[in-house]
């Protein structure tokens, strides 16, 4: 009975992100355009590289998704096959992307733009109908159904009927590896943590889910480009206060002024925090606990790579590089460790 609700439950899902895309995102475009929308093929390097960060990201989780289920199927792992396209659609897309597409959309969400818009409208067809392809052989009577609802290419003279039955399969017979951004992937990961993060703590402090926040975001390099770039989708998904949210480079005099302001600190990742005031969002007693419980996992964490470190048997056979990159996560979690402690330090007494 579990299997069928939850399949019944991913068929209304299904069905809930193609209703949007049809009557919302589709809404602002003309004739020309969404007979242009029509899946042809595969996604082109020229024109993915033209893509903003979000859109990078998952359309090359979708070609990943291709090409891995496309070996399964060949392998008769049917079952992990139709696992891993349900897992993409329900946790990439339909949590992730289609919310940071309101952020192109709609002008009270920041976007708006004709050229931003009309990429968020491309990518949400192309990785719906991506998916539909996938889903056919597994759920065909819903998808064809939902296929018939976005926009497609016209039906060539070699097909007996205009069916997604039909329809070619995402990736070619000829081996050509679909395009992919790994850098993309990775920094859209990290935006994805930063928002856990602060979603994370909006619940451990129960911050009512319609009060705006502030926040300081403290990154480096590249990563900090990236999370500036998509400000505004931060803003949407957080819930942040979009006149009291600030980026900062590590280790700028600003970063040091943010993290001296009474905030609640969370250590995202290596080369990125975040600090929420504390005014407002937390009880001093439960920072201290949560902090505390998150001092003795790091504890744990240095001592277990610490005591591996010291191991003759390790250091003397492992390769140099495994070795190499077990003190690099030493230092990572000693520094992780500090800032944790730093911040219990300037918590008042209770």
């Amino acid at each position: 009975m579990e299997k069928i609700e939850a399949n019944r439950n991913f068929a209304n899902k299904l069905w809930n992100s193609c209703k949007f895309v049809t009557g919302n995102a589709l809404k602002g475009a003309d004739e020309e355009e969404l007979a242009s929308l029509g899946v042809t093929g595969p996604m082109e390097k020229e024109e993915f590289e033209t893509l903003s960060l979000p859109e990078r990201y998952i359309v090359s989780k979708c070609h990943s998704l291709v090409a891995s289920v496309t070996e399964d199927i060949e392998n008769y792992q049917l079952g992990a096959a139709g696992g891993k396209v349900y897992e993409f659609f329900w946790d990439q897309y339909a949590d992730w992307y289609i919310e940071i597409s309101k952020t192109r959309l709609y002008e009270g969400a920041g976007g708006g733009g004709e050229e931003e818009s009309r990429a968020a409208r491309r990518v949400l067809v192309y990785v719906l109908d991506t998916c539909f392809r996938l889903l056919h052989p597994y759920m065909p009577y819903v998808t064809e159904q939902l296929w018939h609802h976005i926009p497609r290419p016209a039906a060539t003279s070699e097909q007996a009927a205009h069916s997604l039955m039909l329809a070619d399969w995402p990736q070619m017979d000829d081996g050509s590896p679909l395009v992919t951004d790994d850098e993309a992937v990775n920094s859209f990961e990290g935006f994805q943590a930063l928002t856990r993060s602060i979603r994370n703590a909006r619940a451990e402090y129960n911050v009512e889910p319609g009060k705006r926040i502030s926040a300081t975001v403290i990154a480096k390099g590249a990563l900090k480009d990236s999370i500036e770039a998509e400000m505004k989708s931060l803003v949407a998904l957080a819930k942040l206060d979009p006149e009291q949210v600030a980026i900062y480079e590590a280790g700028s005099s600003e970063a040091k002024d943010a993290a001296a302001v009474d905030s609640v600190q969370l250590v995202v990742q290596d080369g990125v925090e975040v600090f929420l005031p504390q005014s407002g969002l937390i009880d001093p007693v439960k920072e201290r606990a949560r902090l505390e419980k998150q001092n003795e996992k790091l504890t744990k964490e240095i001592q277990k790579l610490a005591g591996r470190l010291q191991s003759k048997g390790f250091v003397d056979k492992a390769p140099a590089a495994v070795v190499d990159k077990a003190k690099a996560e030493l230092a990572e979690l000693e520094d992780q460790a500090a800032k944790v402690q730093s911040s219990l330090e300037a918590l008042p007494s209770a």
